[in-house]
């Protein structure tokens, strides 16, 4: 058997005693197992611990004072209208004494209309429905309260015994959410004549200032919206592009030992041959990492190989710029250190006097970027410009087929396929500079 339905001991001493007394009609006696122990009369039977206590409902006394815990009774009505008290009732008599101050305060200024702050109007007051609910009569008379029960009797019940039909309670339903919904109005309105007191007021009372009353942005202390701030130009200056010429004409900084990555880029894109000879087509390759301007490069290969003073002289022969196929040869503009490795590979030493060559056992002819960039002293960095049509014209005659030759007259141009990087002075006969095959046009 389990714990809880063993029989317990027969019931001794007060326990014994309270055995075979008379139960009173629904009294709930002791028990006599453990849990009957010390008993005490239920809530029930209107006696507690103390024995003069009056008979309560729950373990405490209800409350019956209007608007206590417990709601409101019906409340007698006198003049036609209903007696209120409690907190809501002063919460409303409060909220219509502030309500009849300012609506006076109003006529006797005799302003009709709700004050403005600037461009934004106030808060109006209370509306006219929730004034009405304070001052109007009901529209039909609540009949007339019971007389206060005293407590514990039938009357105080609590339920709808009190009237045949149920009457009491739904005076007393009806009443209490009448007085919910005007304490719910009495509240919305005192807070509509706070804020409408506080905006009425203005930021002339309050410690903080509206970004809007009556400050003007461009008067701001701002550095970034300053009214002296100068208008900008209509327009963008003009960013004037230097000329071909002019940028033939400059030098640009390469060390003579560099030696770049050994990796070549073709210049991208086509230049027709402008002529009606022989064409020959060639791409441009430039090495990676020699930060020279490529375009410009192969600008000036293009029109130096086609101009009427070079080999295109009289129609002999035109030139075309590829950038993919299978060109006739490959002008590269590469480092010292690379240009001597490529010009190795024809049986030529270009690291001596870190000249230029054409790789004949290659497609490649090689334009060393140092004597590019920087220029030769035979030339002068005056001279910028004609040197590099020399350069160009002297390694692509070479790839033309065409050898070297010395000046034979002093004073006279020297020939475009003389060493004019390394000099101008051959066997005591010293020549001018001169970058064209035909210079006379």
């Amino acid at each position: 058997m389990g714990r809880h339905s063993r029989k317990g001991p027969e019931a001794k001493g007060r326990d014994a005693g309270t055995a075979g007394a008379e139960r009173a009609p629904g009294v709930p006696q002791p028990g006599t197992g453990r849990r009957g122990r010390d008993a005490r009369p239920a809530a029930g039977d209107g006696q507690g611990p103390f024995r003069d206590a009056p008979r309560v409902r729950g373990g405490h006394p209800e409350q019956r004072e209007p608007g206590g815990g417990w709601g409101t009774g019906p409340q007698p009505v006198r003049d036609g209208r209903q007696d209120v008290s409690g907190p809501a009732a002063h919460e409303a008599f409060r909220v219509r004494q502030a309500v009849a101050r300012q609506q006076a305060a109003q006529r006797a200024a005799g302003r009709t209309q709700p004050r403005r702050t600037g461009d934004a109007p106030l808060i109006p007051g209370p509306r006219q429905e929730f004034l009405e609910a304070f001052d109007t009569t009901p529209s039909r008379p609540a009949p007339p309260a019971p007389p206060v029960a005293a407590a514990g009797s039938p009357a105080d019940d609590g339920g709808s015994d009190g009237a045949p039909g149920g009457g009491s309670a739904r005076v007393k339903g009806g009443k209490g959410r009448a007085f919910t919904g005007v304490a719910a109005a009495a509240v919305t309105t005192v807070l509509a004549v706070v804020v409408a007191g506080q905006v009425a007021d203005g930021p002339g009372r309050g410690g903080g200032t509206s970004p809007s009353a009556g400050v003007d942005r461009q008067d701001s202390e701002d550095a970034s919206r300053s009214v002296d701030r100068p208008t900008p130009p209509a327009g963008r200056p003009e960013v004037k592009t230097m000329s071909y010429a002019a940028r033939m004409a400059m030098p640009f900084p390469l060390a003579p030992d560099l030696k770049a990555s050994g990796k070549f880029e073709a210049v991208p894109g086509l230049a027709k041959a402008p002529g009606k000879g022989h064409k020959y087509r060639y791409r441009i390759d430039v090495e990676q990492g020699l930060g020279l301007d490529a375009g410009l490069f192969a600008e000036a290969v293009q029109k130096t190989l086609n101009d009427d003073r070079s080999w295109a002289h009289g129609g002999a022969m035109t030139f075309e710029r590829v950038s993919s196929g299978e060109p006739d040869f490959v002008i590269t503009l590469a480092s010292p250190g690379t240009t001597g490795v490529w010009c190795e590979k024809s049986g030529l030493d270009t690291t001596e006097d870190n000249v230029s060559c054409d790789s004949a056992a290659t497609d490649r002819v090689m334009i060393n970027a140092y004597r590019w960039a920087q220029g030769a002293s035979t030339f002068g960095p005056d001279k910028l410009l004609p040197y590099r049509q020399m350069l160009i014209n002297h390694e692509v005659g070479h790839r033309l087929g065409h050898n070297h030759v010395s000046c034979r007259t002093p004073g006279a141009l020297a020939p475009v396929m003389q060493q004019q990087t390394k000099t101008l002075d051959l066997d005591g006969i010293k020549c001018r500079p001169n970058p064209w095959v035909f210079p006379g046009g």
